[in-house]
């Protein structure tokens, strides 16, 4: 009994130590072929995808990289985006343009657009700490601190001009923003917000609720939560004036009751341009209204718009020894106070009952266009990415999980059918090709707010990027007006030229009422923080004339298959160059 016994414990043990061999084994084959298929798709990535092979071009038209433009000379109407659409052949290869041919070419370009959108972000990584790194210089400056105060964010203790960085906040980076603007104090909170103002806030905290640390500056404390650190703006430096950001905006006729339209008022003898603009800075408001010795300030309202600009010459005649006006007319001046009407945002309380996207393709203005309906409707955006950089900069909605139903509308660039169909309804914007595409290029070598170099310009990447991108353009509109269950067409030119007519819209689509007043709010913070900076090139014209080519017959059948869904066609700009 105890030979057998201990046949049995042997066998046992031999087992075991077979068993964790095998798993061993396993374990460590599926390491391997793990770590062969990352650096497959790692290689791939590096080399990005061949135009030739994300967009199928016929044999004889490769030698180049894009369509021959002898074969747009004579283009055929390609059919009308409608029901019958699906029942459409393989096309020839003189079809290669047509709708059908651009719809099933889609997934193709969509995982184009993913390689490339994540290869992006890895690459913004040396670009922030660069910017971190040159951003220690300006700690230098503090400022004194006041103290710690209860901050309401929807009835805020500094009106004036608001920023956020929820990366890089610094006191010295908040104190310098608010001294550019001529405010007198700067506050801090949540350890990414700056707020500033000229009027100290009433309701004093204890100083130990002020315990958030800056996001860009250990050991320096931001604000909390509902909580302002304050300090008291001070001179960047020794000898160097503060800069003031007065706008010349036109001249308006007057309204016909000033005192009831202007919230404060200055009556000064031999009064100035710059008297009135300080005088309504400390009183934060945005505008300064002069008339004769009167001075006004206040907000654009429903009574005064400053949507009917009249000629500058009936101004000019009513003007006195001090360059201001008199009688029916007034000139306005745009101050260094931003108008804040419109800058508080937050989530939606209650689950979305509609699924809405933000749709529309790269470079065509989707963050503008977020940013316009965040300020319009107080409601943030979500999107369908993660972008760091928007998240920096005040779109908290990039955070929050896209299917979350708690913001007002969704950011995608995808254009598939399942992605599509997830929506209940779409805001599709669109914008010129030659104009997206510039503006996408720039975004991959500069970032959101730069501009590409020369070199970038003049490097191979560029017609590859056409070849493959313009296709993209127009498959886009395709496959949404195709899957599409409720679409707002908006074209990025209109909304440009009639921001409240169109804003209108788009915030009716989305079941939101606002104000008149807080449109006019918009209209005067139309540009946010999103407008491109640096040296822009004059007279630049990247485009070849065969690119010209390949993108004007995509303008026409995106054209074409807009009218056959009775929406209006494109903008008469877009018409081929």
């Amino acid at each position: 009994m105890a030979k057998a016994f201990f046949r049995l414990q042997k066998f046992l043990r031999r087992t075991q130590f077979l068993l964790f061999f095998l798993t061993a084994a396993y374990l460590m084959a599926g390491s391997l072929l793990l770590l062969q298929r990352t650096r497959l798709v790692i290689q791939q990535g590096s080399r990005g995808t061949p135009a030739n092979q994300a967009l199928p071009v016929p044999d004889e038209m490769t030698r180049v990289g894009i369509i021959d433009p002898r074969t747009l000379q004579s283009p055929q109407p390609g059919p009308r985006l409608l029901v019958g659409m699906d029942a459409l052949q393989e096309p020839t290869l003189d079809q290669r343009h047509s709708p059908h041919w651009l719809t099933s070419r889609n997934s193709e370009l969509r995982q184009l657009r993913r390689r490339w959108f994540h290869r992006f972000a890895s690459d913004q990584e040396p670009l922030q700490t660069a910017g971190l790194k040159a951003m220690k210089h300006t700690t230098e400056h503090k400022g004194t601190y006041i103290g710690c105060f209860a901050h309401d964010s929807r009835e805020r203790t500094l009106k004036g001009a608001v920023f956020y960085d929820l990366r890089k906040m610094t006191v010295a980076r908040c104190q310098e923003a608010c001294a550019e603007r001529a405010y007198s104090y700067a506050g801090l909170a949540y350890g990414a917000e700056c707020y500033c103002g000229n009027t100290l806030p009433a309701a004093a905290s204890k100083p130990e609720e002020c315990n958030s640390e800056c996001k860009g500056e250990r050991g320096s404390v931001c604000g909390g939560v509902n909580r302002l650190s304050v300090y008291r703006v001070e001179e960047l430096r020794a000898g160097v004036r503060r800069r003031r950001n007065v706008v010349y905006r036109g001249c308006f006729r007057a309204p016909e009751n000033l005192t009831d339209t202007f919230p404060a008022s200055l009556i000064q003898p031999n009064l100035t341009v710059e008297m009135c603009s300080e005088f309504c800075s400390k009183k934060e408001f945005p505008l300064a209204v002069i008339r004769g010795q009167e001075c006004y300030c206040g907000y654009p309202t429903g009574r005064f718009p400053l949507h009917d600009g009249t000629d500058g010459l009936r101004c000019s005649g009513t003007r006195n020894a001090s360059g201001t006006a008199e009688g029916a007319y007034c000139l306005v001046y745009q101050t260094p106070v931003q108008d804040t009407r419109c800058t508080d945002r937050k989530f939606l309380t209650t689950k979305s009952k509609v699924f809405v996207a933000l749709s529309s393709f790269p470079g065509a203005g989707n963050t503008w266009a977020r940013h316009l309906i965040e300020h319009a409707t107080g409601y943030y955006t979500g999107s369908y990415y993660f972008d760091g950089a928007l998240y920096n900069k005040g779109f908290k909605g990039e955070k929050d999980h896209w299917r979350s139903r708690r913001t007002i509308c969704v950011k995608t660039h995808e254009s598939g059918k399942t992605e599509i169909e997830m929506f209940d309804s779409a805001i599709l914007l669109i914008r010129n090709p030659y104009k997206s595409l510039m503006a996408e290029f720039n975004r991959k070598y500069a970032g959101h707010l730069g501009y590409a170099t020369d070199r970038n310009w003049k490097s191979k990447e560029w017609p590859d990027f056409v070849n493959s991108y313009a296709s993209w353009w127009a498959s886009h509109v395709l496959e949404w007006l195709k899957y599409g269950k409720r679409l707002l067409i908006v074209h990025y030119e209109d909304l440009k030229q009639s921001l409240i007519p169109k804003l209108k819209e788009m915030v009716e689509f989305l079941n939101v009422t606002v104000t008149e007043d807080r449109l006019l709010c918009v209209e005067s913070n139309r540009d946010g923080n999103f407008k491109r900076s640096g040296a822009k090139q004059k007279n630049f014209e990247p485009f070849t004339q065969e690119m010209k080519d390949l993108i004007n017959r995509y303008i026409l059948t995106v054209d074409e298959a807009l009218r056959g869904r009775n929406f209006s066609g494109l903008p008469r700009e877009y018409v081929p160059r």
